[in-house]
């Protein structure tokens, strides 16, 4: 029996060893694989443009030739054939690459910070010829093998020729903004007809290409797999909010219910592309806030920091007064948000890593809002920690329309951990039922209130820091801005994290990468900037946006809350920044107004400001100083007045390029070209005989162009004035090298570098928007992460700087 037994044991034994064997070789051959790809990537990337096209075109040519010998198959046919498209993609491609790149370094920051969207578009490029070229070296290898998969590597590079002709229109694209744009500038500096004409000539280009099997191609490897998850999810979610016209009934369990989707690429592409040129932005908002449900967000809490103070506080509606930094006897009466709704709470969340002392006052518990019940981890601890001499105020982002600070909680945890200071995250109201301003004057009542009662948020105040990414980045400029005119005190520096600077719809070459960007297309930017400007209002034909039910009612008191924005906008910027309150005088609450009365009835009221309304129509990025020198009102009113705007000289409207510069920096590119190349359209861009793919999808509404609010620099911060852009603390930037929003962040960088301030850029490589909420994703998101705590740090951490004049 023990013989038996034992040789049933050996033999098991052998099986399993035998299993192992088999499980280790395949192992070692994944491994072999990775290696051999990764080193074929760095090859790649060490070779020249000219030299990866080369070798390209001899494996397209000596491909293309095999399969043409391999008789008339329909599948040798197709390969011979698109081995053939590869060949003529990538030599037309290559000219209008090597254009770009030898102009480049004219639009970067300085030669430490060699990044815009010209370079970017390059990089991009190079990405998809790497990979063509790694595909095309793995088929001439394989391609006599009884294991090559035909139809596979058929389809991918199909796809991918798909998104090498795409890329060559976006090279075109940028050429065209070489040849239309002034030396220095990045974003399109046409008239608003000429812009319209070349966006709506964009957007028609096919994108569902990037969403299928090439989806991410461009980013890290690390952050492909979860691209795919949430373009299955997107789609899935779509579907089901089409069935349930509003959304009502959607769960995160539906998100992935739809296997089609995971199998089939094509069809992902198809549907991605159709979601987000159909669906507005009540889609979004609904798809972004997924992470707000309970389970989810437990689950990311569960994953980070533990800390001692998370409280949602829920601060009262009631105006308070704040002593003026030129004089601190005198002070100016803070009052709370009014714009649209009328008075109303603003909620932040203090979250803090240590319990400090004033977080358990009783002051600051009777403002504690119940979120359920996770609201309060506040435990007892026998000994509080001293108030920190830092605070860091952050506002979060989500495209002004979705999203609040319990989304971006788990980094916050961290950073609490990590920087050993209490942060205080504001939760603004959100567009499209709260469009401008109400979420800047939130944002500003929230700021006011925490440097006031900073005791009671365990600091002592001494330094500040004003933190947030993408919109909150916005917000975080235009907060420091308005505080400046108030004559409050200004933060100690601004950490942004790939901000919006500037929100009208225009071209940039960055911008050009929304085509491929599966977090951040443009026509979902443009939707989302267009309700945070209330102008999201349009009655689209589109069979998908009827079938939205109750969105129709949105919409139309969205189109009147617009309407009372175009009539009332250049009164109420003239009494937006009003310094009535800047001598001290009894606090008075002030009583509720109608709905919109603010932007509206109020404004109508007051008498024609500075900058009327066909000025603003008349605004474009030539006049990025604006204009109010000649009609300036005498009063000492803080308006946009000529102290505040700046004088419209010929001198200080290119603020990119100094004087100094700009006959030696202009590209030659743009002197070659003639002045019909300057005046005609976009389709104009391309050499005869090329036709990129088109969308079936129809064209997308660019609704934002025609809209004077986007051109308020409370808005847009990169139109501000050089005197209100003076009043900015030490600004640190970190932007994504392949987000469409780099250029926001290179230009406001520049103009900020030209006028004596300090500032710093840095470029994360190989990223997506949005990488703050992918923070433990992966190493590179870890680090990009980092680099926004070093960058806070840096601020709380230097000396005060001499106290600045009055203004």
């Amino acid at each position: 029996m023990e013989s038996v037994w034992g040789t049933g044991a050996a033999r098991a034994d052998g099986a399993l060893a035998s299993k192992r064997a088999k499980e280790d070789s395949k192992s070692r051959s994944r491994r072999r694989w990775r290696k051999s790809k990764t080193k074929a990537s760095r090859l790649t990337q060490n070779m020249d443009l000219r030299t990866m096209t080369q070798s390209l075109v001899t494996l397209a040519e000596d491909n293309m030739a095999f399969f043409s010998s391999q008789g008339p198959g329909e599948t040798a046919r197709r390969l011979a054939g698109v081995f053939a498209g590869i060949r003529e993609q990538a030599l037309g491609l290559e000219p209008a690459l090597g254009r770009l790149l030898s102009v480049a370094h004219l639009f970067d920051l300085d030669a430490e910070t060699p990044a815009n969207g010209y370079r970017s578009l390059v990089h991009t490029a190079r990405c998809c010829l790497a990979h063509l070229l790694h595909k095309s070296r793995y088929v001439a290898s394989n391609r006599r093998s009884i294991f090559f998969r035909t139809s596979h590597n058929l389809a991918e590079l199909e796809a991918y020729l798909v998104a090498l002709t795409q890329l060559r229109a976006l090279a075109y694209y940028a050429q065209r903004l070489l040849a239309t744009n002034r030396p220095g500038g990045l974003f399109f500096e046409g008239d608003e007809g000429l812009i319209a004409e070349f966006l709506r000539e964009y957007v028609t280009l096919h994108k569902g290409c990037f969403y299928g099997r090439c989806l991410g191609f461009q980013f890290t490897p690390a952050i492909r797999p979860f691209l795919q998850t949430i373009s299955i999810g997107l789609v899935s979610f779509g579907e089901h909010y089409k069935r349930n016209e509003t959304g009502l009934g959607v769960t995160a369990s539906s998100l992935f219910t739809s296997g089609r989707f995971a199998i089939d690429p094509e069809l992902r592409g198809a549907e991605f592309e159709r979601i987000i040129q159909n669906l507005d932005v009540h889609f979004w908002k609904a798809f972004w806030n997924i992470t707000e449900i309970e389970v989810l967000s437990s689950l990311a809490n569960m994953a980070s920091a533990t800390v001692r103070v998370s409280r949602l506080l829920s601060l009262p509606p009631e105006a308070f007064e704040m002593p003026l930094t030129a004089d601190p006897k005198l002070t100016v009466t803070i009052s709370p948000p009014l714009a649209h709704s009328g008075p109303g709470p603003v909620l932040v969340r203090l979250i803090s890593y240590d319990l400090r002392e004033g977080q358990d006052s009783e002051e600051l518990s009777s403002l504690v809002k119940s979120e359920g019940p996770r609201s309060l981890e506040l435990r007892p601890r026998p000994q509080q920690a001293p108030r920190s001499q830092s605070l860091v105020v952050h506002i979060h982002g989500g495209g002004f329309v979705a999203q609040t600070s319990k989304s971006h909680e788990p980094y916050l945890k961290s950073w609490a951990q990590e920087l050993g200071v209490p942060i205080v995250s504001i939760d603004y109201s959100l567009a499209p039922e709260a469009p401008f301003p109400r979420a800047l004057e939130e944002c500003f009542y929230a700021y006011c209130w925490a440097v006031k009662h900073c005791a009671l948020l365990g600091s002592t105040g001494e330094r500040i820091c004003l933190a947030g990414d993408s919109a909150g980045g916005n917000l975080c400029f235009t907060v420091s801005l308005r505080a400046a005119a108030y004559g409050v005190r200004v933060p100690d520096g601004i950490m942004a994290a790939y901000p919006a600077t500037m929100l009208q719809s225009t071209a940039s070459p960055s911008r050009l990468l929304s085509l491929m960007d599966p977090l951040l297309p443009l026509s979902v930017l443009t939707k989302c900037v267009s309700a945070y400007a209330g102008g999201e209002t349009e009655d689209h034909s589109d069979s998908d946006q009827k079938a939205l039910g109750m969105m129709g009612l949105v919409r139309r008191d969205t189109a009147l809350l617009f309407r009372d924005l175009r009539l009332g906008a250049s009164s109420w910027l003239h009494s937006f920044l009003d310094l009535s309150g800047h001598k001290s005088h009894t606090n008075s609450v002030p009583t509720a107004e109608p709905m919109r009365r603010s932007v509206s009835e109020a404004a109508l009221a007051q008498p024609e400001g500075l900058l009327g309304t066909d000025s603003l129509k008349s605004l474009t990025l030539h006049d990025l100083s604006l204009k109010g020198s000649s009609d300036t009102s005498e009063t000492p009113e803080l308006s946009l007045s000529a102290e505040t705007l700046g004088s419209s000289t010929p001198s200080n409207v290119n603020f990119l390029v100094g004087p100094e510069e700009a006959p030696e920096e202009a590209p030659k590119t743009q002197e070659e070209l003639s002045a019909k190349d300057r005046g005609c359209g976009a389709r104009a861009a391309f050499p005869e005989g090329f036709h990129p793919r088109r969308s079936s999808q129809g064209s997308t509404w660019m609704p934002v162009c025609s809209s004077p609010i986007v051109k308020n620099p409370f808005m847009s911060p990169l139109l501000a004035s050089d005197s209100m852009l003076q009043s900015l603390p030490p600004v640190h930037i970190v932007a994504c090298a392949l987000d469409p929003m780099l250029d926001d962040s290179v230009m406001f960088a520049r103009r900020l570098r030209g006028l004596g301030k300090p500032v710093t850029l840095r470029v994360v490589e190989d990223l997506p928007h949005g990488f703050l909420s992918l923070a433990a994703l992966c190493r590179e998101t870890r680090h990009a992460a980092a680099l926004c705590v070093e960058r806070i740090r840096l601020v709380l951490t230097q000396p005060a700087a001499p106290s600045s004049p009055p203004l």
